[in-house]
């Protein structure tokens, strides 16, 4: 059974910082794609940042964090992260782990749980 546990979220200031943390167990390796998503209230859920399980990790970033977020995962404890700087009330969202994987020839997605991101002074 795949399980996505977020840890990270809370309460900043504009400008600050945050690291949210996914830890994956089950059958999740370091070779299945993650993603961060986010939804805020009123809003749909948008993608945040991906990085895929092959290579060296190939990234890609929502337009709106572009050089702000960061990222990344760690393969020997089957996590990823996504450090988040320079942050803005518009960032604040449920922010959601995502993970993808085939099951029985059919492609499934994989969700945490969430956490609270909430930028405000």
């Amino acid at each position: 059974q795949v399980q996505l546990v977020e840890s990270g979220g809370g309460l900043v200031q504009p400008g600050g910082s945050l690291r949210l943390s996914c830890a994956a167990s089950g059958s999740i390796f370091s070779t299945n794609p993650m993603g961060w998503y986010r939804q805020a209230p009123g809003k749909e859920r948008e993608l945040v940042a991906r990085i895929t399980g092959t290579g060296r990790g190939s990234t890609n970033y929502a337009d709106s964090v572009k050089g702000r977020f960061t990222i990344s995962r760690d393969n020997a404890k089957n996590t990823i992260y996504l450090q988040m700087n320079s942050l803005k009330p518009e960032d604040t969202a449920v922010y959601k782990c995502n993970a993808g994987a085939v099951k029985s020839g059919a492609w499934i997605n994989y969700w945490g749980q969430g956490t609270q991101v909430t930028v405000s002074s």
